[in-house]
């Protein structure tokens, strides 16, 4: 990787007046400080994205640029925009929902994500919603394996039909809370995060290379290395879960992202439109957000691309914002939009950050 903010200082000097002692505070202080920035900016990325393709999600792009024109900042539900009619500028959806769920559950639980209180959580959140007349509900392949669960099947194969992207969506706090190496702990902890709802092939791999790409990402890798890494654990990741058909989830990664990085950005939205794919299908989405990231010249202009394309687009720009947000940290994101997107939606994206740190330092002991 091209930095690590985790490698050691070479400390030569033997005084006793406490100048080595200074300089190693002084160092993990700073050290500190750009974890929890990176850690942050990839929160924050992931609620950003959410919020800017909440108003444009489900919709065409031909609908989308009618509606919205360039799209060049968050915008409040338009007339055509169904699953989140009436919604004001700023606000999420469940992409940022469950994945503060999630946060909250593994910092309660010491990085541990028991699967009864999961899906009891999700099933709570949805109910929630409902009350709320809410359209924004569970995903397809969530709703359908926790209905299994409720029927009492095992957790362990309620997930086995989910490849589709809900629990890489949600998966962010994971590579916050968990360093990617070493990769069995790692892999370990993204399967509990998924098994209940998308532990087939397509949707755990989905899961890995996301979570995978943030964890590279807070442990000093570019965009380009951290999806690369992400594609890997793509590969490692779906030998553990049950085969679905579908393009594999790792060698699309690379192969979307060599074509957008050989490209034109202005041409990037054409190519996910015409080639990669925006529904929420792991094998598209999943692929198209983590393409976008290792291609992005500018991140916010990344995440406007993904909200302009149609399909999944609040999904593709979450999760876009995530990988950007955790290389480049909170100064990749308009410190207005941060603010109103927290505000609106009561977010204190900033403790959750602390605490999934304090986790991901327990785990590297």
């Amino acid at each position: 990787m091209s930095g690590d903010v985790h490698g050691s200082t070479d400390y030569s000097s033997t005084d006793d007046d406490g100048t080595v002692h200074d300089r190693v505070l002084h160092d993990s202080a700073l050290h500190d400080s750009a974890l929890q920035d990176k850690a942050l900016g990839a929160f924050a990325g992931l609620a950003l994205g959410d919020a800017l393709g909440m108003p444009t999600q489900s919709m065409s792009p031909r609908e989308i640029a009618e509606d919205y024109g360039d799209l060049d900042g968050l915008a409040a539900a338009g007339p055509r925009q169904r699953i989140a009619a009436g919604m004001p500028a700023g606000s999420v959806t469940d992409d940022t929902e469950q994945a503060v769920l999630l946060a909250e559950l593994l910092i309660e639980h010491d990085g541990h994500l028991p699967a009864d209180e999961l899906a009891r959580r999700l099933l709570s959140w949805e109910r929630d919603m409902i009350a709320k007349d809410s359209l924004d509900l569970l995903g397809p392949s969530t709703k359908a394996a926790l209905q299994r669960l409720q029927d009492g099947e095992d957790p362990a194969t309620t997930g086995q039909g989910g490849s589709t992207n809900g629990a890489a969506m949600r998966v962010t706090p994971v590579g916050i809370a968990v360093p990617f190496e070493p990769r069995t702990p790692f892999l370990d902890a993204v399967q509990d995060s998924a098994r209940i709802t998308h532990n087939s092939s397509l949707g755990l791999a989905a899961a890995a290379a996301v979570g995978a790409a943030v964890s590279a990402a807070i442990d000093g890798a570019t965009a380009a290395e951290a999806v690369a890494i992400g594609a890997d654990y793509a590969d490692l990741a779906e030998c553990r879960a049950h085969w679905a058909a579908g393009g594999r989830i790792g060698p699309r990664v690379r192969w979307a992202a060599a074509l957008l990085q050989g490209a034109d950005p202005a041409d990037h939205a054409r190519l996910l439109i015409d080639l990669v794919g925006t529904s929420v299908a792991a094998q598209e989405s999943v692929v198209a957000a983590l393409a976008l990231a290792a291609a992005a010249t500018d991140p916010w202009t990344a995440l406007r691309t993904a909200a302009r394309a149609g399909g999944d687009t609040d999904t593709v720009a979450a999760m876009a914002g995530a990988v950007l947000g955790a290389v480049h940290g909170t100064a990749a994101w308009p410190a207005d939009a941060l603010a109103a997107v927290q505000d609106r939606n009561g977010l204190d994206l900033a403790s959750l950050c602390t605490g999934l740190l304090a986790v991901r330092e327990r785990h590297r002991i």
